[in-house]
């Protein structure tokens, strides 16, 4: 059974560190000392500590009496873009001046990696994901997240929403920051899956759901196999010349893209379903 590690907080209560048992409990690892997800994934075995305090006598709460909270502290949030074929096709077909930049680097041995977000501007689940108001063509990209530790090495998996302003970013590729980087333009979780090899993360799943008005709008989905990269590939080209003192997660890319004609409207759910990680569902507001 993969553990899920999460953080969690209660009304009027700090952040805590918990296990997702099912769809319906959380097991507090606070209760068993350990404080802080840094704490615990900078350890050389994070799922065999985890295990080892995970007894039946650990107290447990109802998932629907506690909010779950996006699974960073202090860590940075990056992101590798064009790792699938169908982000490459899609970034040349928005971009008449940046096609070929975007065909070269799919073939190049560097990666193209960017910055996404500080910790503390991470959307949790639940919470709302944002539209630049001088965006007229905005989506979600669903990606696998890779959980790294300071010494860049990967300690578990989640999902993220790396919202992006596909209007801006075809205008120019220096617009690029502008149209990843804004209030609300991350999210990340419901949980970390711990003790998790590549080989066993790329049989995953990931899909997408866009819900307008109780209305199913678009759906898609796609293999995590499809990265042309593998995982420790992109985190040694982050860990260059890098340093992380509490870690980082990296954004792998997404291989679903919605047709040319569709774009995000305040008040629709974006809900991203990993087969292991859970759904990671927020709504949609202009920021």
């Amino acid at each position: 059974m993969n553990l899920r590690l999460c953080r969690y907080t209660r009304p009027g209560g700090e952040p805590r560190p918990g296990i997702l048992e099912g769809d319906d409990w959380i097991a507090d690892l606070s209760s068993a000392g350990i404080s802080t997800l840094t704490s615990l994934l900078e350890d050389r075995d994070p799922a065999g500590v985890v295990r080892s305090v995970l007894k039946p006598s650990l107290p447990r709460l109802a998932r629907n009496q506690v909010q779950l909270l996006a699974p960073v502290e202090q860590q940075e949030v990056w992101a590798a873009g064009v790792t699938y074929v169908r982000s490459r096709s899609a970034r040349m077909e928005e971009s008449e001046f940046s096609a070929t930049a975007y065909g070269k680097v799919y073939e190049a041995e560097r990666p193209e990696l960017f910055f996404k977000a500080l910790a503390h501007k991470v959307v949790s689940p639940g919470g709302a994901v944002g539209l630049r108001r001088d965006s007229r063509w905005t989506v979600p990209e669903p990606e696998l997240a890779l959980v790294l530790n300071s010494r860049c090495e990967i300690t578990g998996y989640t999902l993220g929403n790396d919202m992006s302003a596909r209007d801006i970013e075809g205008e120019n590729l220096l617009y690029l920051p502008q149209a990843k980087i804004y209030t609300g333009s991350c999210a990340l979780g419901p949980a970390i899956v711990l003790g998790t090899v590549e080989s066993q993360a790329r049989q995953w799943t990931i899909e997408l759901e866009i819900w307008r008005a109780s209305q199913l709008v678009f759906k898609g989905g796609t293999s995590v196999d499809r990265i042309k990269r593998s995982f420790h590939e992109l985190a040694e080209f982050l860990g260059r010349s890098q340093q992380f003192s509490f870690g980082a997660v990296l954004l792998t890319g997404t291989g679903i893209v919605p047709p040319g004609d569709f774009a995000l409207a305040a008040g629709d759910r974006v809900r991203i379903l990993g087969s292991e990680i859970g759904c990671l569902e927020n709504e949609v507001m202009i920021v």
